[in-house]
């Protein structure tokens, strides 16, 4: 019974020490604003999620060969499946991170996208680019330990376009 009135009482002393509140705001923004990353500040609007997102003509599962999008056995180490949100690879995860800053050219996406796979983290800024008719992607990384060609990926789905 002491413990629970000693708890009360430091409730009320810490309650009496915080500023008020001011109720009379006319909307939930004035009360609470927020900040250009999502924090809780200044009244700025966050970033669209449709901005953060990796372009939908990208989206979808792409290999480097035709077997690569027709492997059953879990074995295709050249099958890259992208979603709005991330890239993954045979024994890699690579998340949207951060936009890469400047122009963007129809067809581009560059960003940075943190990666986890075979127990190990890292970071790589990547450029997608796809083909005018959608049928091909093109990945560039850029910086420390990048790969020193692009790799052109076929859209899975597209080899059996092209024998009908």
């Amino acid at each position: 019974m002491r413990n629970m009135i000693t708890a009360t009482a430091v409730l009320f002393l810490l309650s009496a020490c915080a500023e008020p509140i001011d109720r009379s705001a006319t909307n939930e923004e004035e009360i609470l604003p927020v900040e250009p990353d999502a924090g809780i500040g200044d009244g700025a609007e966050p970033l669209p999620a449709a901005v953060l997102a990796i372009p939908e003509e990208m989206q979808g599962r792409w290999g480097l060969v035709p077997a690569d999008c027709t492997s059953t056995r879990g074995d295709a180490k050249g099958l890259i499946e992208i979603t709005g949100e991330a890239i993954r690879f045979y024994e890699a995860t690579g998340t949207l991170d951060t936009l890469a800053e400047g122009e963007r050219d129809p067809g581009t996406f560059r960003a940075t996208y943190a990666f986890t796979g075979e127990g190990q983290e890292w970071r790589r800024d990547m450029q997608l680019a796809v083909s005018d008719d959608g049928s091909a992607l093109t990945r560039t990384e850029y910086g420390e330990d990048a790969l020193a060609e692009p790799l052109v990926y076929t859209k899975c789905g597209m080899e059996d376009a092209d024998d009908a």
